[in-house]
């Protein structure tokens, strides 16, 4: 497991990464900021003139006219120039999340069924949404503020250093005191962000759950159990929450405090110097009025930028934590980025098989299927048998996509490493244990498999899975809208539903993984013949425990012995 230390290297790495995508934007952006940085500058040097000048006899009206047109400038362009920076950033944040997330939702398709190894759905949509978006901050104000706080403060010392350079080491000795305070709290802001992020995705997943099942819930009578345990994780989160804030309050009014003791360090100095009574300099004026007040005016200036980018600090904890949390799937968009050698094909036709040598690996790694070789002919129909945990769903897995493996996996000619597989997916017909019917209607379900089909191809399948009948009794028939997984439809009349879908799809190749797992005897022997009437012609591997009614297939191939036997 990886030390926070080198977590933490790794996080800033990615986020440098993710910051070059926009680094057109953050330069113009940089610019901008230096520009406004010397408007300041310049601006406190003119009021300095024209307060010395009226202080010294000067006509105040012709000082006014001679300096006041450049002080408009100044007051005029400056926020122009902050806005226009804030606005460059804050599109360069924008664009860089939805990059992010559009690559975590495409690493979530690649992965497919294997997700599950990176969380829970709520866990992962919190990760998409929510971790994504606390980047926000880093890219909005921490990236610029951390090179403000380097050059403001140099470019100001240089400027007091020309008045008097005691009070440009004055400010350089102690500017380090409010960078020191900022790591050191930071560090403990960090490992709360950490954890908050960590509860928050706990969270979500948990809330998705019980939301699934509450159907189950209610018949048990549980639901008051339920919202107790939602309502101490929430009053857990919330006391998180406010730790993390009353963390962010503190570290701030220390920063304050710290710059505040050394801008009136800095005055202290210049009011004695101008009263002359300064111990070294007694009846002497280091600093002429001009100078003084220069000085006094760009003091805040000077220590603005570290506390801003103190404060800021806390977005840089909240965004590492977040990025520590998002590398494991980013992981995954870089292998969806580097398989760039795909052949477009579609199946027209029922495929043929082949495996040599074949060792399909879960994400995690481990062997999910030992080594292994097989073929299936075109419109073969293939029952796989084998104990639990001998790989037959990783295999179907590997021929959807989804798993990664060693060896040779053909399909016709064509090896699956040269495939675009998203593409090849659109004709391969895949059912499980649990179909994934939506919370949509019977129709919108049905479409989702073809979105152009006409509602009497929505009847004719229906009809062909013996469902028509059941969808006519029903007010709304096509519209009726179902629950969340289905709700409102046996686990047969399920299975029937998505049976129609794979028809819609009209595939060529069907890959059944124990279609009839949780139904029971009489509905599974309903769904077996219907399977083997619908599946003729057809290329099909059937993953099942029950084989009393898989009788239609051709043969049978046995992981366990790795031997193929022909009935």
């Amino acid at each position: 497991m990886a030390t926070p230390n080198v977590q933490a290297f790794s996080a800033r790495f990615y986020l440098r990464m993710w910051q070059k995508r926009q680094r057109r934007s953050f330069r113009l952006a940089w610019v901008l900021m230096l520009t406004a940085a010397v408007l300041i500058i310049v601006q406190s040097a003119l009021l300095a003139n024209l307060f010395a000048l009226w202080l010294g006899g000067e006509n105040v009206m012709a000082a006014l006219r001679q300096f006041l047109p450049y002080l408009l400038v100044c007051w005029l362009l400056r926020p122009l120039l902050n806005y226009f920076k804030d606005r460059l950033v804050a599109q360069a944040s924008a664009s860089i999340r939805m990059q992010l997330r559009s690559q975590l939702l495409s690493a979530l398709a690649f992965l497919g069924p294997e997700r599950s190894q990176y969380g829970s759905d709520g866990a992962l949509s919190s990760l998409v949404l929510e971790q994504v978006d606390a980047l926000d901050g880093y890219f909005s104000h921490y990236v610029l503020q951390q090179q403000l706080a380097a050059l403001m403060p140099l470019l100001i010392a240089a400027a007091t250093c020309f008045y008097s350079p005691f009070a440009a080491a004055l400010l350089l000795l102690t500017a380090p005191l409010v960078p020191v305070f900022m790591i050191l709290l930071g560090q403990a802001a960090a490992r709360k962000n950490r954890a908050q992020l960590s509860a928050l995705a706990a969270l979500s997943g948990r809330f998705l759950d019980l939301l699934r099942g509450l159907p189950t819930l209610r018949r048990l009578g549980a639901q008051q159990i339920a919202q107790q345990a939602i309502d101490s994780a929430a009053h857990s989160y919330r006391k998180r929450t406010m730790a993390v804030l009353r963390l962010a309050f503190l570290s701030t009014a220390v920063l304050e405090l710290f710059a505040s003791l050394a801008i009136a360090l800095v005055a202290v100095y210049l009011g004695l110097g101008l009263l002359g009574v300064l111990p070294w300099a007694n009846g002497q004026v280091p600093v002429p009025y001009q100078g003084a007040l220069f000085i006094l005016l760009l003091a805040p200036e000077f220590y603005a930028p570290l506390r801003q980018l103190g404060a800021n600090y806390h977005d840089k904890a909240k965004a590492e934590a977040a990025t520590e949390a998002l590398i494991p799937l980013f992981e995954v968009t870089e292998t969806v980025t580097a398989s760039t050698a795909e052949v477009d094909f579609v199946l027209q036709s029922p495929p043929e098989l082949r495996g040599e040598y074949l060792v399909v690996y879960g994400r995690d790694k481990r062997v999910r299927l030992p080594q292994f070789s097989f073929s299936v002919q075109a419109g073969e129909r293939v029952l796989l048998r084998g104990a639990s945990g001998s790989g037959k769903s990783s295999l179907l897995q590997a021929l959807l996509g989804f798993a990664p493996y060693s060896g040779i996996l053909r399909i016709n000619q064509y090896d699956y490493v040269d495939l675009n597989l998203p593409l090849l997916r659109q004709s391969v017909a895949y059912l499980a244990q649990s179909p994934p019917i939506l919370a949509l209607s019977i129709a919108d379900n049905l479409r989702l498999a073809n979105a152009s089909a006409s509602d009497e191809q929505l009847r004719e399948v229906l009809q062909q899975v013996g469902l028509w009948v059941l969808v006519q009794r029903l007010p709304a028939q096509l519209n009726t809208l179902l629950g969340e997984r289905g709700k409102g439809l046996s686990g047969g009349q399920l299975q029937r539903l998505a049976l129609a879908q794979m028809l819609l799809r009209n595939s060529p190749l069907w890959l059944l993984d124990e279609p009839t797992a949780h139904l029971d005897a009489q509905t599974a022997e309903e769904v077996m013949r219907l399977l083997d009437r619908l599946s003729y012609g057809k290329t099909v591997l059937l993953v099942s425990h029950d084989v009393s009614y898989a009788g239609w297939t051709d043969r049978e191939i046995m992981l366990s012995s790795e031997q193929e036997r022909v009935r």
